[in-house]
């Protein structure tokens, strides 16, 4: 078993926001120490990548978000995710009902508390809206995984 602490990212398709999460945190967390992984909780676009206007404003800050591919948020991952970080409180409750034990719930966060705490703002799904969308919520997400990153 690794001795690495491992953060995972959720949102509803695991396409737009939770890769975007995902990849920037990933980039300001060392690799020998951290593992980063994203989910959905629904299962929509399972093995896909993400979103092409994730991928575009990903590139626009350097980062290659490619690789990814969409997976289900399980029961499972309550065992290996140190941290759960959800983007919206309908991917809380979801991730919550697959929670078994006190520790499992205490896994789950809001991401954007990390920034404005207990205040529970949600991180818009941009997938409907146009490419300025995936920019605001990049601008939130960098700004969240900025403290995660300070903090753990």
């Amino acid at each position: 078993m690794s001795d690495k602490t491992k953060i995972l990212m959720v949102c509803l398709g695991n396409i737009c926001r939770s890769p975007l999460a995902h990849g920037i945190l990933e980039n300001k967390l060392d690799p020998t120490k951290y593992t980063v992984d994203s989910a959905g909780t629904a299962a929509y676009h399972i093995g896909e990548k993400p979103d092409r206007r994730s991928i575009a404003v990903a590139r626009k800050y350097g980062l290659d978000i490619t690789n990814q591919r969409a997976q289900k948020f399980i029961k499972q991952h309550f065992d290996t995710f140190d941290y759960i970080f959800v983007m919206d409180r309908s991917n809380y409750n979801n991730v919550l009902a697959l929670a078994t034990t006190a520790e499992d719930r205490q896994k789950v966060k809001m991401i954007l508390n990390e920034v404005t705490p207990n205040l529970n703002t949600e991180v818009p799904d941009p997938y409907y809206g146009g490419d300025q969308g995936f920019e605001n919520v990049y601008e939130m997400l960098d700004l969240a995984c900025s403290k995660i990153a300070d903090r753990i």
